[in-house]
């Protein structure tokens, strides 16, 4: 851990300090939890899409839910936010880069670049604050109220690089109400997970807080076949923390101020595997060995990376608007290494040379200002409006084989403003209009490299916006119509200048969105059924061409892209003691440019399906996006069995599937995968009060052998998915 990061601990209290106290309070103060239901049925679900809290089954936007405790079932055997793909339907989530650098796609769209500054068209925000780097995505997730998943183009009041939608998370504020919880998950390779948050009020009335942490730790379970050294990687240790300070000195006027760390440090960064695929397959072969790789290089994958941050939100409650000032700096730094070719030229499989790459960040630094006016009172107009400041500057770390270290020196700054509004048009009918206004520009320099390198610099600007009607067709059903236009600001890609190749950028990219969907709550609240239909035309898609001849990473424009689905989402108290949840979305979507070739593998062991231009480049028109699964399915169900009368037993089981999905602009018969599925299970005994709740738990309980993806430059590498994790888990809420 730096000394920076240490020093962002002390301040914030301590992550082991934490956990410790939340234990030993947990123990000593009881309390009831408490939940706001609807009618005596399923819970109400408020969400802030729209910067204002409002029932779900009012905004007029597709939006998918996770509440915290949710959340952390998937999360109890140690995984990372990859955990939620395609737990919500249209969401999917990879990454090349272990547990820092997720890669997100929503409704098919989302770009495969793996360098550390790429631009995404998910947008993620924690707590009010886009976390715009990739490193910064992957904040652990802990202390969470909820998660929503916002679908279509989000250009309003979120604005750039959030054409596909965003993912955001809100973690549990302070209150004036003594509470503590904690979890202790001990599994399978001794994966350890704690976390702590306790918080109260400090002076009645005025003063609040709240204090969070986790602890997150695996052994090394992988031995390295080439070296004959045993249980060398697989393993890591992930400590993070955030403390929360709720000042109110009137009823009109709060100010949250909130800092959070994590640094991580381990074995982790992704293992790629050399030729696990046969030439004209797409399964498995002998060469892949769960527990067991065959590096020559790479120094153990080691992965270490820290992060920090501060925001300041500050509200003021007028008797007509509100005024509301976010103000946040985050930070993050690190490195990883890889042993790229999966491993040496003896095995497995041919590999014609050695490729060991390592990349990092450097002194990255995020600022980002909103102030933001809006209307109060329950009339039939409401409004806001408001501007909003981004500046970002990092230098970029990339040393390929045994070359001196490239570093480039990359920032980005953007300003807009944007404002909304809606009319109760009857009792029934509500039309809501927004627009807003981006400038954004990108610069790229270097700082050291293998040869002089040109800055270059890229801007752009766009006026995005979106308009929807709301129409309650009963007292159970609201019905909704939804267009949008969005932008993804231009990019900088230079990670090809330590290849000895030039930077590229892509211009912006444009989409416009129409989609179709009803809200309903039924059988006297107990069944909620939300579906809704979409159709999206992107004009100047950004893509990333990777592969080929080398390990390159090249930014390019596309015409057109489309695609088209549905997705639906299903919660049913179908008994007293069963509830059932469901989720479904198909997602079909095309490249549309006839010039568009692109190299393929440049190991000549993949089998390429569509046609080849004179250069032998693939022809990828009507192909669908990298990394766009057809559809997406989750389900989960729990049965309990009351125990005396403060008590039940139950048993929890989850399942998620994920359809076609082809990894690379180019379609082949090796790099792709279909009906990657995982289930899990829990049993355990849970207190009605909340107090308690002990279980037993397994992840992945068939061992699947999900590839999530490849590497196509050298041989038929690939990566999967963790194996089958199992163990146990205790929550105590006080």
């Amino acid at each position: 851990m730096t000394t920076s990061v240490q020093k962002s601990f002390q301040r914030f209290g301590g992550a082991a300090s934490v956990v410790a106290l939340a234990l030993t309070g947990a123990l000593a103060m009881p309390a009831a939890a408490q939940e706001v239901t609807n009618n005596n049925g399923l819970d109400v679900i408020i969400v802030t899409a729209q910067k204002r809290a409002e029932n779900i089954q009012e905004v007029p936007i597709s939006i998918s839910t996770m509440k915290g405790d949710a959340l952390d079932n998937i999360l109890s055997g140690g995984e990372d936010i990859l955990a939620l793909s395609a737990r919500i339907p249209s969401l999917n989530i990879e990454s090349s880069n272990g547990r820092v650098a997720p890669r997100f796609y929503i409704r098919g769209l989302g770009n495969t670049d793996f360098d550390l500054a790429a631009s995404q068209p998910v947008s993620v925000i924690m707590d009010d604050v886009v976390m715009e780097n990739v490193a910064l995505k992957s904040f652990p997730l802990f202390d969470i109220e909820q998660v929503e998943v916002l679908r279509g183009p989000q250009g309003t009041l979120f604005g750039r690089n959030t054409t596909a939608g965003i993912v955001k998370f809100d973690t549990v504020r302070p209150s004036d109400e003594f509470e503590v919880d904690t979890s202790a998950s001990w599994g399978r390779y001794n994966t350890v997970r704690l976390m702590g948050a306790m918080g109260g009020g400090l002076i009645e009335d005025k003063l609040s807080m709240r204090v969070s942490a986790l602890y997150e730790q695996r052994d090394n379970w992988i031995d390295n076949g080439f070296t004959g050294v045993n249980n060398v990687m697989g393993g890591f240790e992930d400590i993070a923390g955030r403390i929360q300070l709720l000042f109110t000195p009137t009823e009109r006027l709060s100010v949250l101020l909130s800092g959070q760390a994590r640094s991580i440090d381990g074995n982790t960064a992704t293992l790629f595997r050399a030729n696990i695929f046969d030439t004209g397959s797409n399964s498995l072969n002998g060469n892949f060995v769960r527990d067991t790789v065959f590096f020559d290089g790479g120094n153990n994958n080691a992965q270490n990376y820290d992060n920090a941050g501060v925001t300041l939100k500050t509200e003021y409650e007028a008797d007509a608007v509100t005024f509301t000032s976010i103000t946040s700096l985050q930070t993050t730094d690190g490195a990883s290494i890889g042993d790229i070719d999966g491993g040496n030229l003896a095995g497995p499989g041919f590999i014609p040379f050695p490729s060991v790459t390592e990349g990092s960040i450097k002194d990255h630094d995020q600022f980002t200002q909103e102030f933001r006016l809006a209307s109060n009172g329950s009339g039939p107009a409401k409004w806001q409006m408001g501007a909003y400041y981004f500046n970002m500057d990092l230098a970029l770390g990339t040393n390929p084989f045994f070359v001196p270290e490239t570093v480039l020196k990359q920032s980005n700054s953007s300003w807009a403003v944007f404002g909304q509004g809606s009319y109760d048009v009857t009792d029934l009918f509500t039309v809501t209009a927004g627009v807003r206004y981006t400038e954004d520009k990108k610069r790229l320099g270097s700082i050291a490299t293998n040869f002089p390198v040109p800055g270059v610099e890229i801007e752009g600007n766009k006026v995005s916006w979106d308009v929807s009607g709301n129409y309650a067709a009963t007292d159970d059903v609201n019905v909704y119509v939804r267009a949008a236009r969005g932008f993804r600001a231009p990019s900088i890609q230079g990670r090809d200048v330590a290849f000895f190749g030039l930077p590229t950028s892509a211009q912006s990219e444009v989409i416009d969105s129409i989609e179709t969907g009803f809200k309903s709550e039924l059988i006297d609240n107990t069944l909620r059924l939300n579906a809704d239909v979409y159709y999206y035309r992107i004009k100047n898609m950004q893509l990333t061409a990777i592969g080929g001849l080398g390990n390159f990473n090249q930014l390019i424009n596309a015409k057109k892209g489309i695609g088209h689905g549905f997705e639906s989402d299903l919660e049913w108290a179908a008994a007293d003691n069963v509830v059932i949840t469901a989720g479904f979305a198909y997602n079909d979507t095309k490249l549309k440019d006839p010039n568009l070739a692109v190299p393929t593998c440049g190991s000549g062991q993949c089998t390429p399906l569509d046609p080849l231009d004179g250069n032998g480049n693939a022809l990828v028109n009507g192909n669908p996006f990298p990394q766009a699964p057809k559809f997406t399915g989750n389900f989960t169900f729990r049965y309990a069995q009351p125990v005396g009368t403060d008590g039940e037993v139950y048993l929890f089981s989850d399942w998620s599937i994920q359809g076609k999905t082809n990894f690379f602009l180019y379609q082949s018969e090796e790099f792709k995968t279909s009906g990657n599925y995982e289930g899990g299970l829990r049993v355990g005994y849970a207190r009605n009060d909340g107090s308690l709740d002990a279980s037993l738990f397994v992840r992945n309980i068939t061992n699947e052998n999900n590839v999530i993806g490849g590497i196509d430059f050298n041989n038929n590498t690939g990566f999967t998915k963790d194996p089958r994790m199992f163990g146990i888990t205790v929550t105590l809420h006080r």
